[in-house]
C-alpha cells in the first residue's frame, strides 16, 4: 500500500488517479511514499525515511527546498505546461489593459452610479470617453523574455493579433524550440530584446541566475515609455528599480501578476492578486499530471518532469526492477553491475541519465533480488537509496 499526503486542496479530478485498493491518499499521512502540494512552503523537516518524491501542482517549485530534497534522493515533479493556458488568456488581459483604457474607464462608469437620466448619463459618457482612447496591439512589437511552455503560447497568440514578436531564452529545450513559429524572430541576448520592444513579457522560472533579471541596469535598454508585464514571478523585477523607471517614464506601465509592497496603488502599476493558474481547469490539469507522473514513479519508477533528477522512462517487461539513485561519480553503475554478475544474475534492459551531480538508473533483471542484495548495491560509496519493484 502506497501512501501519499496531500498538502494544499489538490483537485479531486487528480486524486482519483490513485486506486484506493493500492494507495492510501490523505492530508494527515505523517510517512508517506510521496507529497502533493500546491504553493504550501516545504522544509526539510517534511522529508520523512519513507519519502521518495514530491509532486508540485504547478510549474514553479520555489516552495520547495529543491536542492536539500535533491541530497537525500527525493525526486521533485513539476507540471510544465499544465496551466499555460490559463497564464496565457491572463497575459492577453494585461495586454489588453496595457494599451486600452480599460481600467480608467471602468471607475469612471461607476462613479456615475447616482445618475438617474438616461439623456444625462449617454451625454456625460460620450463626452468623457476620448479620456480614456488607447492604442491597437496590431502592429506593436513584443518581447518575449523565456520561450517555454507559456512563453511560447504568448508568442504565438500575440502573431496571431498581428504583433511583431521578438524571442529570447538562453536555455531553450528541443522540445520548447519546436513549438515555437518561425515567424518569432530569435534575439541574440535579452538586452536587444528590450531595445526592440514595446511591450516585454517575463517567462522564466525564479533560479539564481534569474533573481532581480529586471533591475536598474537592464531597465536601462527598455524603449522610454515602454510596458513591462510580469506574469511570471515576483522575485524576477526589482521593486524599487521598476519604481524607479516609471518614475522617470522609461517604463509607461508595470503590469504585474504579484502585488508588491511600495508598488501598490503606485501610478503606472496594475497588479493582479497572483491569478495566472487560478482556474478550474489548470488546477485540474495539474491535479491530474502530477498524479500521472507520482503513481508511474512509485509502481515503475520512471521519471517524468522533474527539476532534478533526470527524466528516464523504461517500459515494463518480465522480470524485477532495481532503482538506483546515486551521486554522478564514476564506477557506481559498474560496481552495481559486478554485484549482479557475481550473483549470477541477468539483465534484461536498462537506462542510465544523469542531470548535473545526480545520476538515475532503472535495471531490468530476470531473478527476484534478495534483501542481501539491495544491502550491498546500497553499501556502494555514492549510491544515494535504492528501490525494488516487482513482476
Amino acid at each position: 500500500m502506497y501512501k501519499v499526503r496531500t498538502i494544499n486542496n489538490i483537485s479531486e479530478k487528480g486524486l482519483e488517479k490513485f486506486p484506493r485498493k493500492d494507495y492510501e491518499v490523505s492530508s494527515e499521512i505523517s510517512d508517506p511514499d510521496a507529497i502533493l502540494v500546491r504553493s504550501q512552503q516545504l522544509s526539510i523537516d517534511d522529508v520523512t525515511p519513507s519519502l521518495r518524491a514530491v509532486g508540485r501542482a504547478g510549474a514553479g517549485v520555489n516552495n520547495i527546498p529543491v536542492s536539500e530534497y535533491t541530497n537525500k534522493g527525493v525526486v521533485v515533479f513539476n507540471t510544465p505546461g499544465a496551466n499555460a493556458n490559463a497564464v496565457k488568456e491572463l497575459v492577453l488581459a494585461g495586454l489588453l489593459m496595457s494599451c486600452r483604457g480599460i481600467i480608467d474607464g471602468i471607475e469612471y462608469v461607476s462613479s456615475l452610479s447616482d445618475e438617474t437620466d438616461k439623456a444625462e448619463l449617454n451625454k456625460l459618457v460620450e463626452a468623457n470617453k476620448k479620456r480614456f482612447k488607447g492604442n491597437e496591439l496590431k502592429g506593436k512589437t513584443l518581447g518575449a523574455l523565456g520561450l517555454g511552455a507559456i512563453g511560447s503560447m504568448v508568442a504565438e497568440m500575440a502573431l496571431q493579433m498581428e504583433m511583431e514578436v521578438l524571442g529570447y531564452d538562453p536555455a531553450l529545450s528541443i522540445d520548447a524550440a519546436w513549438r515555437i513559429s518561425r515567424r518569432v524572430q530569435k534575439m541574440e541576448n535579452m538586452q536587444s530584446l528590450f531595445a526592440r520592444s514595446d511591450i516585454v513579457t517575463l517567462h522564466v522560472p525564479v533560479l539564481d541566475s534569474t533573481r532581480g533579471m529586471i533591475n536598474e541596469e537592464t531597465l536601462g535598454y527598455f524603449r522610454d515609455g515602454s510596458v513591462l508585464l510580469n506574469f511570471s514571478r515576483e522575485e524576477i523585477v526589482d521593486g524599487q528599480a521598476i519604481s524607479g523607471a516609471l518614475d522617470s517614464g522609461k517604463v509607461a506601465q508595470y503590469i504585474s501578476d504579484f502585488p508588491t509592497l511600495g508598488l501598490i496603488g503606485k501610478p503606472g502599476v496594475v497588479a493582479t492578486p497572483h491569478l495566472g493558474a487560478s482556474t478550474d481547469e489548470a488546477e485540474e490539469n495539474c491535479a491530474i499530471m502530477v498524479s500521472e507522473q507520482i503513481l508511474d514513479f512509485l509502481e515503475n519508477g520512471n521519471i517524468k518532469n522533474s527539476v532534478n533528477f533526470p527524466d528516464l522512462s523504461l517500459e515494463r517487461g518480465k522480470g524485477f526492477r532495481i532503482a538506483l539513485a546515486n551521486n554522478n561519480v564514476p564506477r557506481i553503475l559498474g560496481n552495481v553491475l559486478s554485484i549482479l554478475a557475481d550473483r549470477n544474475i541477468n539483465v534484461i534492459d536498462m537506462l542510465n541519465k544523469s542531470r548535473d551531480d545526480v545520476a538515475y538508473n532503472l535495471i531490468d533483471i530476470e531473478s527476484e533480488p534478495t534483501d542481501d542484495l539491495v544491502a550491498d548495491i546500497q553499501k556502494i560509496e555514492g549510491v544515494i537509496n535504492v528501490r525494488v519493484f516487482g513482476e
